[in-house]
């Protein structure tokens, strides 16, 4: 399972431990605010593309939605998200629990700015019912972003 090898991913760092996982769904932000009793925006959602043939999360915070424009311009392509059976196949994790942690190799992560307005967010780890608290550096650190991109709207 995703999970497991997230859960793995986080024990090199003596982190395995901050994962939670719940008795409920946290497959959405609503549901994943729900869960972990906070405001959905602190969720840190990760959205799937495909550009020039390669998969590609965005982490963002889950209160925005993509700026077609700002994410065309900083790709130089359209908006094109995976499917739910690429997701699966290319990232390594099911939609519900995509996160940017032990990902299939060539996926490569962009965290978006919109997170920078927090302390700490709550990325998914791999499963429908699991997240971490990571302060925005920690993510930095576990996420091994590309770069900070600029390609949402809505905060």
């Amino acid at each position: 399972m995703a999970i497991d090898r997230v859960k793995t991913y986080f024990r090199q760092y003596g982190m395995e431990e901050k994962v939670k996982e719940f008795d409920v769904s946290s497959a959405t932000v609503e549901l994943a605010a729900q869960a972990l009793s906070c405001e959905p925006a602190r969720i840190a959602k990760t959205l799937s593309f495909m550009v020039d043939g390669h998969a590609m999360l965005i982490v963002a915070a889950g209160d925005v939605k993509i700026d077609n424009h700002k994410y065309k311009e900083q790709f130089h392509t359209k908006a094109k998200m995976l499917s739910p059976e690429e997701a699966e196949t290319l990232v390594g994790h099911a939609i519900g629990g995509v996160c940017p942690f032990a990902v299939n190799e060539g996926v490569t992560v962009y965290l978006d700015e919109s997170l920078k307005r927090f302390e700490t967010v709550f990325p998914a780890c791999g499963s429908s019912n699991s997240a971490i608290e990571l302060t925005i550096s920690e993510l930095e650190k576990y996420a091994l972003p590309v770069q900070w991109v600029d390609v949402c709207k809505g905060y």
